[in-house]
């Protein structure tokens, strides 16, 4: 083909030329920058070029852009590879290595047996290179499979973006299915959703559509009932959907008859992917994974809850009188009983809110094991309660997942533990710390790694919201009664200072806050309308609350909100911070993508697990796997490398443009998300949202990850409908009906 540029039905540009040079390529996601010849001159050619090299022939479908560093660029959608058409150009291609076993006189001898159709016997008669010589039928297959590679990547490109589906999910269909990706999707683009990682329903749903199947089609009715499943679990928490309200929802989001959603379930529950339970009143259908889990949640609670260590009563109170006198403080009665619990139970939970003296107990049981000779183990969900735990105990306290040494599973970002019953824990005594975070799958994981003998103590506040995952462990725990609970409702005399503690405690106990008591920690500043609302908090983190206090607004100060839309929600007051506290300048470089912009300085956080990215620590230390919540800020953009690098506390992470939907700006973040951390000052807008957000426990969580400043701004008589609202939304969880004594 001649090198040139020609319009498509597409509307896009196509540029066809050869591959002088590769700049760059990520061969993770196919992202490349090179320059192509094209009518004799050199273009950048920026995008989703897979497996291009140095000599190729390609049409690069796509347009021009002008980068503000880099110039005019063609930035491409998708490409092909030109194969070539005559005996010469054949046997120049087959000769340059492309292919495995291929050299110079073997492409030679191709060519001069079949001339023109070389490329086609290939691909369609690979049996008949038999007849060259020095061709093996092993070699031979390597060569036919390689071949259709080169070519399948560009059938999946062009198939998967014909309806509309972007390169980078056809690039990881193509790594799971190969030259087989178009068929697969063809015949079954459900299969996809549990076979790919990140290609979702409404993506198989879309190629489906365009491909005219059936509505009523019994794979699609099956797709949509797990993703039913799967997407109540994902945000509302629950571990399973009764049957009548399954059946419901489906139909409704399927648009089918609750018949053929009934059918469904019933071949679903023959072939094991869910399962069903009576629960007494109604049936409970449990996708299986999550089933699994909580069954061998419960299985092995009930395992600890049956092993008890006897202890020396006047040995205990010596070792707690030796590490009262080593750390200057005296005990309360509770804190006593706290720790000789911990030394008694094989399993134990300590939960309380702010003041009570949690912190106190842990430290003091990790010095009495610690002079019991007990190897002690401290972990967290997230890293920033890891952290606070490391500060407050003095060692160093990891995320449940690094203590789980979390690895990912071949070339996708699903997860398995390192850690588990073949290979538990090296510890005697492992602390648990914000144990209301943890979700049911998690808790399987950490239950499987636990050895026999050792002890497990979870300490946390049962009156906060509960895990962003699925279940709601901890107050199932608490409400079973199966394991020992120490309850903490003291607050000591230092705690009773602070505003913050006591008007944690007033909101948990459904009573007003104290309010702009004068020299205090807890204030409410009454705005009534949104713009005003909005207008105060930009004031308060740019300017009021700095020059009052002496704090920095983008890592000291935390804007929480219930809400994720609306205009006093996290997208909106984020794009206002953003703006107020790292505006726009030449200085510094920025990537949009879906709408949203990301600038360097940017505070940002990350929305989901990714158990595949890599981080370095300052100190050289290296791994993989950053969190749900982990936030931090943007250091480097790179538009040549196509790279975004954020700093996480001490761990730095580079992210290619094409993984930025793992980010979100998080100047203003949803109270859910600022679970497990603390932070020095808290903003919060109080307005009115969703009835189910406007809760108790949600204000009482949002007001105690506070430290030092707590300021509410919106109109008093909504605070006062958060407190009186203490109707906490239930979850569907089995959890505790299996821990309970019959």
């Amino acid at each position: 083909m001649d090198n040139s540029t020609e319009k498509t039905n597409e509307n896009l540009l196509r540029l066809s030329g050869t591959v002088e040079d590769i700049i760059f390529s990520n061969p993770s996601n196919g992202y490349s920058v090179c320059e192509l010849a094209v009518g004799g001159e050199l273009i950048t050619v920026t995008g989703f070029l897979p497996d291009i090299t140095e000599g190729d022939s390609i049409s690069a479908f796509g347009g021009y852009v002008t980068h503000p560093e880099y110039g005019e660029q063609f930035k491409a959608e998708y490409y092909e590879k030109n194969l070539p058409s005559t005996e010469s150009e054949i046997e120049k291609y087959l000769a340059s290595g492309m292919l495995p076993s291929v050299g110079k006189s073997t492409a030679h001898a191709i060519v001069e047996k079949f001339g023109e159709n070389a490329l086609s016997v290939i691909e369609n008669e690979p049996q008949r290179l038999l007849e060259i010589k020095g061709l093996s039928q092993k070699k031979i297959d390597i060569i036919h499979k390689k071949f259709l590679e080169q070519i399948g990547v560009r059938e999946a490109v062009m198939f998967f973006q014909s309806h509309g589906v972007s390169a980078s999910v056809a690039a990881r269909v193509f790594r799971v299915f190969g030259s087989e990706s178009v068929h697969v999707a063809q015949n079954s683009p459900y299969q996809l959703i549990d076979t790919v990682d990140g290609f979702s329903f409404e993506t198989a749903d879309k190629i489906a559509h365009g491909l005219n199947f059936d509505k009523n089609d019994p794979k699609r009715i099956r797709a949509g009932i797990k993703y039913t499943l799967k997407r109540e679990a994902s945000t509302s928490g629950h571990t399973y959907l009764p049957r009548f309200m399954l059946i419901r929802r489906a139909a409704n989001m399927l648009e089918c008859e609750s018949a053929a959603v009934e059918d469904a379930i019933s071949g679903l529950l023959m072939d094991g992917d869910i399962v069903l339970e009576n629960m007494g009143e109604y049936d409970a259908i449990y996708a299986e994974e999550y089933y699994s889990a909580e069954l061998e949640v419960a299985k092995r609670l009930r395992e600890l809850s049956s092993i008890y260590f006897e202890i020396n009563q006047a040995e205990t109170d010596e070792l707690i009188a030796e590490a009262e006198s080593e750390s200057n403080i005296i005990l309360a009665d509770s804190q006593r009983l706290a720790i000789k619990k911990a030394l008694e139970n094989s399993a134990l939970v300590i939960t309380g809110g702010p003041g009570t003296g949690k912190t106190t107990i842990v430290n003091t049981i990790i010095r009495v094991m610690e002079r019991l000779g007990k190897r002690v183990a401290l972990a967290a969900p997230t890293g920033r309660a890891a952290k606070r735990m490391t500060e407050v105990c003095g060692i160093e306290a990891k995320t449940i997942h690094r203590l789980l040494e979390i690895t990912a599973i071949g070339d996708s970002s699903f997860q398995q533990f390192t850690k588990n019953e073949r290979n538990p824990l090296s510890a005697d005594v492992i602390i648990i710390d914000e144990m209301s975070m943890v979700d049911t799958c998690l808790m399987c994981g950490l239950l499987k790694a636990v050895p026999v003998g050792a002890r497990l103590i979870m300490v946390g506040d049962a009156d906060q919201i509960p895990s962003v995952g699925i279940g709601n462990v901890l107050r199932d725990i608490i409400d079973s009664e199966l394991l020992e609970c120490i309850r903490l409702t003291e607050i000591f005399r230092q705690a009773q200072e602070s505003m913050i503690v006591v008007n944690s405690h007033k909101i948990n106990n459904g009573e007003y806050p104290t309010l702009n008591e004068r020299d205090n920690d807890f204030f409410f500043v009454r705005r009534n309308d949104s713009q005003s609302l909005c207008e105060t908090i930009t004031d308060l983190c740019v300017n009021r609350l700095p020059r009052a206090y002496g704090i920095d607004s983008l890592s000291q100060i935390q804007v929480l909100t219930p809400a994720r839309k609306t205009d006093i929600g996290a997208a909106n007051l984020n794009r206002l911070l953003q703006n107020s506290l790292n505006p726009p300048s030449v200085e510094k470089p920025e990537k949009e993508t879906r709408g949203r912009v990301y600038r360097l300085g940017d505070k940002v956080m990350q929305n989901k697990n990714n158990y595949r990215l890599e981080w370095r620590k300052t100190d050289g230390e290296k791994g993989t796997g950053v969190f749900n919540g982990d936030s931090g800020f943007i250091t480097d953009i790179d538009h040549r490398n196509q790279t975004v690098t954020v700093m996480f506390d001490d761990k730095e992470v580079k992210y290619d443009f094409l993984q930025l939907d793992d980010l979100e700006l998080a100047y203003a973040i949803t109270v859910h998300k600022s679970q497990g951390s603390e932070f020095d000052a808290v903003v919060m807008p109080i307005f009115e949202t969703h009835r189910l957000l406007m809760t108790r426990n949600l204000l009482y969580t949002a007001v105690t990850r506070a430290k030092s400043l707590v300021v509410l701004v919106g109109r008093e008589d909504i605070l006062h409908l958060f407190v009186d609202n203490n109707n906490i939304q239930n979850r569907f969880s089995g959890l505790k009906n299996r821990l309970r004594i019959d």
